[in-house]
Order: structure tokens, then C-alpha cells, then sequence
């Protein structure tokens, strides 16, 4: 009886984790964040260009689960694209925060602090490196 028990769990939880992640890729919500550039525009290694993070605001990488921000002009930084709240890829970054659409939680894109929840916890960061106009993970 357990054993079913854990089945039915299971497989709702499995639902609950697909209906999380399915944001699609952004298109629908009326986002502005720029698309993850085609491999024939970076180079090998290579996120994103600089270009590609507009300053006050940042782009999210869903295939590569995280977000690079430029709060300020020339600074550069990232965290994980994976909302603390339950595991949804966030959507977009509007208006000065990275916002997740499952829920409604909004982080900083300064230093991923939560602004609005329900997420209690902040987006870890990322680490980045930045050279001339190349933006590569690690």
C-alpha cells in the first residue's frame, strides 16, 4: 500500500517539476531578453559577447541555466537561472530584477537577493570571466 502511495507522489511531483520548467523559450510572455546568441556568433567557449547584456538589465542562458547581468555599465556578473523557490528556470529580466514567471518571485541583478517572493532565498552566483568583449563561464 506504501508502495503505491509513493507511485502516486512521485509521479505528481514529476508533473509539478514539468509544469515548472515548461516556460518555453520566452516568446509567449512578450519578453524582451535577448535570445542566447547562435553558435556562429560567439566564439568557442564563449556565452555571450558583451553586447549581448544590455546595462540595467541581463539575459538569461536556459540551456545553460543561468543569468549575466550588467547593473552598472562595464560590470558584469551571473547567477544561476534555477528560481530557489521551486526549481523554475527564471523567464526574463525586466525593470532592474530577474524575474521567474512560475510564481511571481523577483531577484536583484545586483546580487540575486530576493525583492519579491516567494522565494526566501537568493540566486547563488556564478562565476563569470570577462575578457575584451567575451563572456565565458568559470
Amino acid at each position: 500500500m506504501n508502495t503505491r502511495r509513493r507511485t502516486v507522489l512521485t509521479a505528481g511531483a514529476a508533473a509539478l517539476a514539468t509544469g515548472c520548467g515548461s516556460s518555453g523559450d520566452g516568446d509567449s510572455d512578450g519578453s524582451t531578453t535577448p535570445k542566447t546568441p547562435k553558435p556562429s556568433e560567439t566564439s568557442a567557449g564563449e556565452l555571450t559577447r558583451t553586447s549581448g547584456v544590455p546595462a540595467g538589465g541581463g539575459t538569461v542562458f536556459k540551456d545553460r541555466k543561468v543569468v549575466v547581468t550588467q547593473p552598472t555599465a562595464g560590470e558584469f556578473k551571473a547567477f544561476s537561472a534555477v528560481c530557489t523557490h521551486a526549481g523554475c528556470i527564471v523567464a526574463a529580466v525586466t525593470d532592474g530584477t530577474i524575474d521567474c514567471a512560475c510564481h511571481g518571485s523577483r531577484f536583484s541583478i545586483e546580487d540575486g537577493a530576493v525583492e519579491n517572493g516567494p522565494a526566501t532565498r537568493p540566486l547563488p552566483a556564478e562565476r563569470i570571466t570577462v575578457e575584451g568583449d567575451s563572456i565565458r563561464l568559470g
